[in-house]
Order: structure tokens, then C-alpha cells, then sequence
């Protein structure tokens, strides 16, 4: 199981891609018409953790291919040496963080996820562009109108999500921190690789992870509603300028309010893992540093 509690914030950058298209909308970005804000759904992020975890020779059970369970399952066992569905599955790192349901003959079970992904969202109001561009075919043979494509993209968004570790719920599905640490690497280098046409410019900004104590069961909560996103100077940025923000180099992420926690929970913080872009400008590191130790805060610029 996990040795303790976990906190994970994850921030990155989308430029001239679609985020995550609603594919009952005409594959419009989701999208908050109230705040203005991108969304991004925890079952896209968890893919792109998936895709990850495949490339570098994980087993996992949820593919992406378009097949039925019970194909699934028994391509798992021939390649496994399995015969039962729980035996199955817990060789599956994505079903040991996320859970699973499953239902196949005799047996059935499920499991709650140990690792629990919130929606994404922008940091700030963003546009959605429609735009249209013409195909590589004619629309009749010996015509020449050749045919369009129509889609959406977002001309630029920061988008921030949370996950939580149960500590508890990965004692029911044998999750280890080993696990958790190759669901954090998935993360960052997944959308990293995110290179399809509609999903080109994604880069990992800024990685956070929280480690508590075995027997703390309490936790900071909503980490990417703890942050601010202000301009250079401090300032934060109008409703204009939100929608006009197109590079990282304008803007800084502002941490003073997760400090603020850390601070009063610092006796209860086992370690805190910090990834970052060098290009990214993120305010109070040192600070946390100086509060818990060069010792318990790892930072890595990647």
C-alpha cells in the first residue's frame, strides 16, 4: 500500500490544440460557460497517464483499443499466466491506482481507485476558436471543389488538476509507491508525448507532490484552487487580458496560499516532490523549502 496520504498538483500549457473535445458537441473543447474556463475530464487525463504507462511496457488493462471485456480479459491471461479476474488485475498498474469494475461469468467485483483525478481547469477565462480549412480531396471524382474540415482550438490555456492518494484504498488493490511514483513520471512525460494533431503543444509546466506521515489522515485539499495566476509584477491579469494570454513568459504561478497550509501541517509532511519547467515562473518555492528543509523538498527542473 501507499506509505502515506498523497497530494498531487499538475499544471500545463495547451497552445493551438483542443484540450479535450466533447465528442456529443461536435468535439467543441469543453468549456464553463459561467467562468469562461477550459475543462479537461479526469477520464482524458487518466488516458493520457494510460498511453504513457503502455509506451514504456506497463501492463495495463484499459488499452484504448475498441474491444469487448471478455476480449480484453483473455488476451490479459495468455499473456499473464492468470485464470481469475482479481489475480488479473492486480498485475495491472492502471487498475491498482485508478480501480475497476468488473463482470465477467461467475465473477464480479470492484474496486475503488486508490488515486482520484478532479477535472482540470484553465487558470483563467479562455478563447475557443472555430476554424475551417480545406481538405486534400475533391468532392466529386473530376470536380474541383475540394472538400473542409471544420474544428475547434483553444489558442492557449494553463490548466491545473488534482489528484489524491488514498492510502487505504491502495491496500485493497496493492497499489505501492512505486506505483504512485510511475503514475507521476506518466504524467508529466505523457503529456509530453501528447504529439497527435489536435493535441500538439501540450507541455508539463509544474508538478507538485505532497507526501504525509503514515498515521496523518488529513490532507490540504483542492491544490489547484490554492494557486494564483498573477503577471509579472504581481498583479493579477483582467478578464482582456486572460483571454489574450499566449506564452508562460507573461505570467507566474503564485503558491503563497499552499505555503500558508504547508506551514501549519509542516510536522505532518513527509517529503513534498517538485517538478518544474526552468521557463515557468512559480513564486514561494524557496519559501516551502525553508519551512520543511532542503532535505524533505526535492525540486528537479525538467
Amino acid at each position: 500500500m501507499f506509505n502515506g496520504r498523497k497530494e498531487l498538483l499538475f499544471v500545463y500549457s495547451v497552445k493551438d490544440a483542443n484540450p479535450n473535445g466533447d465528442p456529443l458537441n461536435a468535439n467543441h473543447p469543453r468549456y464553463d460557460e459561467d467562468t469562461g474556463q477550459v475543462l479537461v475530464s479526469d477520464v482524458r487525463i487518466k488516458r493520457t497517464v494510460r498511453d504513457e504507462l503502455l509506451r514504456i511496457g506497463e501492463d495495463v488493462f484499459i488499452d484504448g483499443e475498441p474491444k469487448t471485456l471478455k476480449e480484453r480479459f483473455e488476451e490479459l491471461k495468455a499473456k499473464l499466466g492468470t485464470s481469475k479476474g482479481e489475480d488479473t488485475l492486480k498485475k495491472c498498474i492502471d487498475t491498482r491506482l485508478f480501480g475497476v469494475t468488473f463482470a465477467l461469468g461467475k465473477e464480479s467485483f470492484a474496486w475503488t481507485g486508490p488515486v482520484q483525478f478532479k477535472w482540470g481547469r484553465s487558470l483563467h477565462r479562455a478563447k475557443v476558436e472555430f476554424i475551417q480549412g480545406t481538405g486534400a480531396f475533391v468532392t466529386t471524382e473530376g470536380g474541383e471543389q475540394r472538400t473542409f474540415r471544420n474544428e475547434y482550438i483553444v489558442p492557449f490555456a494553463l490548466i491545473g488538476t488534482y489528484a489524491i492518494g488514498n492510502q487505504y484504498a491502495s491496500n485493497k488493490t496493492d497499489a505501492t509507491d512505486d506505483d504512485f511514483n510511475k503514475l507521476v513520471e506518466a504524467l508529466w512525460n505523457g503529456t509530453n508525448n501528447l504529439i497527435t494533431r489536435s493535441k500538439t503543444e501540450h507541455r508539463s509546466r509544474f508538478l507538485m507532490e505532497i507526501t504525509y506521515k503514515p498515521e496523518f489522515n488529513g490532507l490540504i485539499g483542492s491544490l489547484d484552487e490554492r494557486i494564483k495566476l498573477t503577471k509579472n509584477d504581481d498583479s493579477l491579469l483582467d478578464d482582456d487580458e486572460q483571454l489574450a494570454l499566449r506564452n508562460i513568459q507573461e505570467v507566474k504561478i503564485n503558491l503563497e496560499e499552499i505555503y500558508d497550509k504547508i506551514l501549519l501541517l509542516k510536522d505532518e509532511i513527509e517529503k513534498i516532490k517538485i517538478i518544474k519547467d526552468p521557463d515557468f515562473k512559480v513564486t514561494h518555492l524557496e519559501d516551502i523549502k525553508g519551512v520543511l528543509g532542503e532535505d524533505r523538498v526535492a525540486v528537479e527542473l525538467r
